[in-house]
C-alpha cells in the first residue's frame, strides 16, 4: 500500500517507542504535535523539533493522523476519553493508528470509545525494539478499515520497509502477540545458550559471533539480545522486563481463551520473574541472564542435579 500523505499529525505517548516515532516524522519533514505526561519526553521532544501540546486533547485538535504509543490499556483509556470529544468535534475525520500491545478485548474497548463511522481506528502494533528503527528493521503490522491502512502506510514507512496489511480490526494483534510468544522463548534460550557456553570453557562473545552468523540459527532476537548478554549491560532498556510481564500475561489469556497449550512459554514464566525478583525489573529483557548466571554460582554448584528455579513461580 502506498498513498500520499498531506496531514497534521500527533505522536501521544513520547516513551521509548512514542519518541522515536515522532523524531523520525520530524526528520522526515513533517509538522508534529506530540504530548506525553513525562516532562522529560516532552523536553526531548521539543528539543528535536516537536511541537508540545498541553494535552492530548490538544493534539487531536490540532493533527489528524494520531499516533498513540502507550504503556497499558489504562493510558489507553485515559487518552482515548481525552481525544474522544476532539475528534467527534472535528469537520475532518481523523485516523487514530494504535501502537500499543494490548489484548484484544482492550483493543475493542479502545475502539468503542470513538465514533468509528467519523474516526477510524486502526490497530498496528510494532515488532521491534528501540535500537532498530534508524534501519527501518520494524515490522508494523495494520489492521482495520483498508482504506484507512492505505491511507497511513506511507507514513508507516518512515519506520519500516515492512507494513503489511493483515485483516480486520485486531488481526494485527493476534500477530504481534504470537511474534511476543517467540520472543519470549527466544531471550530464555539464547540466556542458556550462553551460561553453557560459559559453562563449557567457551568464550561467550565468540560463541554469539558465530551463532549470529548462522544463516540457520540466526534472528533479530539474537542480534538484539545476545551482546547485552555477552556484556552484562542491560541499559538503556530496549524493552523493560516490568513492561514484558504484562505482555506475556496478554499472550497467556490469549492462549487460554482459544485453548492452545503454551508449555514452553510456562516454563520461561518463571524466569522472568525470577530476574524480577533480582530487581532487573527495570533492565532490558535480555537480563534474563543473570538468572542463568546466579543460579549457576549458587544452587547449581552446590548440586549439580538441583532442578533449576525451584519452587517454580509463574508470572501468571
Amino acid at each position: 500500500m502506498q498513498a500520499q500523505i498531506n496531514a497534521s499529525i500527533g505522536v501521544i505517548g513520547l516513551g521509548i517507542m512514542g519518541g522515536l516515532m515522532a523524531r523520525e516524522l520530524i526528520t522526515a519533514g513533517h509538522q508534529v504535535f506530540g504530548y506525553d505526561i513525562d516532562p522529560a519526553a516532552l523536553k526531548a521532544f521539543e528539543c528535536h523539533g516537536g511541537r508540545v501540546a498541553q494535552d492530548a486533547r490538544s493534539v487531536a485538535s490540532q493533527a489528524n493522523i494520531l499516533i498513540l504509543s502507550l504503556p497499558s490499556a489504562a493510558a489507553c483509556l485515559a487518552v482515548a476519553a481525552h481525544i474522544a470529544p476532539a475528534c467527534a468535534e472535528s469537520v475532518i475525520g481523523k485516523i487514530i493508528v494504535e501502537t500499543s500491545t494490548l489484548s484484544i478485548e482492550e483493543k475493542v474497548t479502545f475502539a468503542g470509545c470513538f465514533d468509528t463511522r467519523q474516526t477510524r481506528v486502526l490497530d498496528c502494533p510494532i515488532l521491534g525494539t528501540a535500537n532498530q528503527t534508524g534501519d527501518k528493521n520494524w515490522t508494523i503490522y495494520m489492521s482495520g478499515p483498508s482504506d484507512a491502512c492505505e491511507k497511513v502506510s506511507r507514513l508507516l514507512g518512515i519506520f519500516s520497509d515492512d507494513t503489511p496489511y493483515v485483516g480486520t480490526y485486531g488481526a494485527a494483534t493476534k500477530l504481534k502477540l504470537l511474534a511476543n510468544h517467540l520472543v519470549a522463548i527466544y531471550n530464555v534460550a539464547y540466556a542458556e545458550t550462553l551460561s553453557l557456553a560459559k559453562k563449557s570453557a567457551l568464550d561467550p562473545e565468540v560463541v554469539a559471533r558465530l551463532l549470529g552468523q548462522s544463516r540457520l540459527l540466526a534472528t533479530g532476537v539474537m542480534h538484539n539480545r545476545m551482546p547485552m548478554m555477552v556484556k552484562q549491560q542491560y541499559a538503556p532498556a530496549t524493552m523493560k522486563i516490568e513492561t514484558w510481564q504484562k505482555d506475556m500475561r496478554t499472550i497467556k489469556a490469549l492462549a487460554l481463551a482459544v485453548g492452545s497449550p503454551t508449555p514452553l512459554l510456562d516454563a520461561c514464566a518463571p524466569i522472568y520473574t525470577a530476574a524480577m525478583q533480582l530487581g532487573l525489573g527495570s533492565q532490558d529483557t535480555a537480563a534474563v541472564a543473570e538468572v542463568f548466571s546466579t543460579e549457576a554460582n549458587t544452587s547449581a554448584e552446590a548440586d549439580p542435579n538441583a532442578p533449576f528455579l525451584k519452587p517454580r513461580v509463574s508470572t501468571y
